[in-house]
């Protein structure tokens, strides 16, 4: 399996994209202008705090300031095409058209006191795990930090007009983010803005097929991002068949990368674990989990799989579901049974993919 190399954008407007920029890089802009360093902080807060999507809306720059924007600058903007609530109203999915006309989708989900917006890094995935519908697609681009981000202030946007907020981010919808590090680790810090949203590295939930080189380079930067390891399987040979990316990376490099990752980071992992009927689900299995995460500090994600169709694996039953939840909490961890939400809106785990990604 060879690894996505970067995908860049082309786009015909040289004008600079601001929205993207990390504070010194506007700054940098800026002196460009030959503006006020103050100007910076008044940027970031329109671009990244308002979702100001054009320079008329920024009311407290001068009308020549902002017509000299609009002549060297502008703020991209994705193009919400379609808004799916699910019937519980615990869920949103939220389609979006890039400049290029392919699309990307994110979720947002309701639960108690928490806002948390699952958003994509890649349209499609290279991956092409069996249980994931949008590893189907193959992998068209990566996104570019600003098309990352935007999802965050669009949806943030309204949510604020409405009296409310995003409480956490989750990169679990389109895309494996360690194949795109750049860009996503520099959407993460625009995301931890003062002046924007203001989500730190520990609200943000990093979710990874196991791209070791990935895990290791986020623990060498000393992001503090909470790290979910999609590992589904205690045994190689089933590993291989359903994530063929445990062909570069087996299960035993993989753990060790993580076990580095938890020493440099100090904050405990989450492992997830979709459960397959007849495949994952077995007592030999939850035992064998149990002594693959033993000593490492962690919790796990049971995830009772989301059928697609065409994809050959099925749901175990209720009572298979609990009795290896039970097995592994008798062993003293820390297990949640995550039932997705959005399953009627195809907005669950492993079904996000846009059928046509270029209309």
């Amino acid at each position: 399996m060879s690894e996505a190399a970067p995908l860049n954008v082309q786009t015909a407007d040289t004008r600079v994209d601001l929205k993207g920029l990390p504070p010194e890089e506007l700054q940098a802009f800026i002196a460009t202008l030959g503006k006020e360093r103050y100007r910076t902080k008044q940027l970031l807060a329109w671009v990244y705090g308002r979702g100001a999507t054009s320079f008329d809306d920024m009311t407290d720059l001068s009308r020549a300031f902002r017509r000299e924007l609009a002549e060297r600058a502008r703020v991209s903007q994705l193009t919400e095409v379609l808004r799916t609530p699910s019937s519980d109203g615990k869920a949103v999915k939220f389609l979006f058209a890039l400049s290029d006309g392919l699309r990307v989708e994110s979720v947002l989900m309701f639960e108690r006191n928490r806002r948390t917006l699952c958003i994509s890094s890649q349209v499609g995935c290279p991956l092409d795990c069996s249980f994931c519908a949008t590893g189907k697609m193959g992998l068209l681009r990566n996104l570019t930090a600003a098309e990352i981000v935007d999802q965050v202030i669009s949806v943030r946007r309204e949510l604020v007009a409405s009296g409310d907020d995003l409480t956490n981010i989750v990169l679990m919808g389109m895309g494996e983010p360690l194949l795109n590090y750049d860009a996503v680790v520099r959407a993460v810090r625009l995301v931890g803005l003062e002046m924007g949203p203001c989500l730190s590295a520990k609200k943000v939930t990093l979710s990874t097929a196991g791209h070791v080189p990935g895990i290791l380079r986020l623990a060498e930067d000393g992001l503090k991002v909470g790290l979910a390891v999609s590992l589904n399987a205690t045994l190689d040979d089933l590993r291989t068949r359903i994530m063929p990316i445990n062909r570069k990376w087996p299960i035993a490099d993989l753990l060790d990368a993580v076990r580095r990752y938890v020493r440099r980071i100090g904050r405990r992992v989450t492992f997830e674990y979709v459960l397959l009927a007849g495949e994952n689900d077995a007592d030999a299995d939850a035992d064998r989990l149990i002594a693959l995460v033993r000593g490492i500090p962690c919790k796990i994600n049971l995830i009772p799989y989301n059928p697609i169709p065409g994809l050959g694996h099925q749901r175990p039953s209720q009572a298979r579901i609990d009795a290896f939840a039970d097995r592994l909490r008798a062993s003293h961890l820390t297990v949640n049974v995550r039932y997705s939400k959005g399953d009627d809106i195809a907005a669950a785990c492993g079904q996000l993919i846009t059928e046509t990604a270029r209309r």
